[in-house]
């Protein structure tokens, strides 16, 4: 799964998960193209024919709702979460690192992602190499632990009290803010 996926057919394949997640079978060629006002079953043929090219489903074109998604676990008791490298959860599927399928009690929402934390935040109980599950929203609340990204670096930090300017006070202006803090994984060593 290295090719990058156009915005159609990150959208198709996003449909395709939801579906099979919600009721355990494939959708057809006709229902993806109404879902996303495509008259030309063609067409739509040939967004799955791509998308069998970069190598995230299968098909078997002489059957119908014959497609297999690949590399994913499709319970609908879980999220897959991505690991993107460096913050960069806006940009291509280059930046996965890694993906995780994590219980949806766990993961508040399917558009939570995951980071490594460049720095120690040892007074929140965060070092250097832990993954920190982000729920990405606009602004947190007073003690939510925020998640910046600044030059490819990542830290963590306890949200302050607004200050009579209104603006809060993180310190962290030239930080582009990604979210809240939900969890963080950190592997133990061996011994």
């Amino acid at each position: 799964m290295s090719d990058v996926l156009t915005v159609i057919e990150r959208r198709i394949y996003n449909y395709l998960v939801d579906y099979l997640k919600r009721e355990t079978y494939q959708p057809s060629i006709r229902e993806i193209g109404t879902r996303f006002g495509i008259r030309s079953t063609k067409t739509v043929t040939e967004h799955l024919q791509s998308l069998q090219r970069k190598g995230y489903l299968d098909r078997t074109p002489s059957r119908s709702r014959a497609l297999r998604i690949l590399g994913l676990n499709l319970s609908p008791e879980t999220y897959t979460i991505p690991l993107y490298r460096n913050g960069a959860y806006e940009t291509t599927d280059e930046e996965v690192e890694a993906r995780f399928d994590l219980d949806r009690s766990f993961a508040c929402s399917a558009d939570c992602f995951m980071v490594r934390a460049s720095r120690d935040a040892e007074d929140l109980g965060v070092f250097n190499g832990d993954l920190v599950l982000v729920e990405p929203c606009d602004d947190g609340g007073n003690s939510d632990v925020a998640v910046y990204e600044s030059g490819g670096s990542i830290e963590l930090r306890r949200m302050m009290p607004a200050s009579g300017s209104g603006e809060s006070d993180n310190g962290a202006s030239a930080a582009r803010f990604l979210g809240i803090a939900r969890a963080v994984l950190r592997t133990l060593p061996k011994g």
